[in-house]
């Protein structure tokens, strides 16, 4: 009999992409979280019965769900940080240090 193989490229897929949201005000940690949602549920089955599994595929899951609970924390702490940014700064004034900023590029430019 065939042991069951775990596939671990979807939940690497969606931490990477989770990963590159982080910049987006940390909006990557639904995509992370989700990553991480999908190893623990295929590690859980694993524990379940694990004479039907793979065990290389069961140590490639694992270590697929600790890259995604790592991408997930760093989500996390980086909604943190905005809302703290925004808290103290306000959004106002991050919007203006934004456009001046931007104007100061633009002039570095030549534009």
């Amino acid at each position: 009999m065939e042991k069951e193989k775990l596939n671990p490229a979807l939940v690497y897929v969606l931490a990477i992409i989770g990963l590159l949201c982080c910049c987006i005000l940390g909006s990557g940690f639904i995509l992370a979280g989700a990553a991480f949602f999908i190893a623990h549920t295929q590690l859980k089955k694993v524990t379940e019965n694990p004479e039907a599994y793979d065990l290389d595929s069961a140590k490639a899951m694992k270590t697929a769900k600790i890259v995604a609970l790592v991408i997930l924390i760093i989500n996390i702490l980086m909604v943190i940080r905005t809302i703290y940014v925004i808290s103290t700064i306000g959004w106002d004034e991050m919007t203006e240090q934004f456009m001046k900023s931007y104007e100061e590029a633009l002039k570095a430019q030549g534009q």
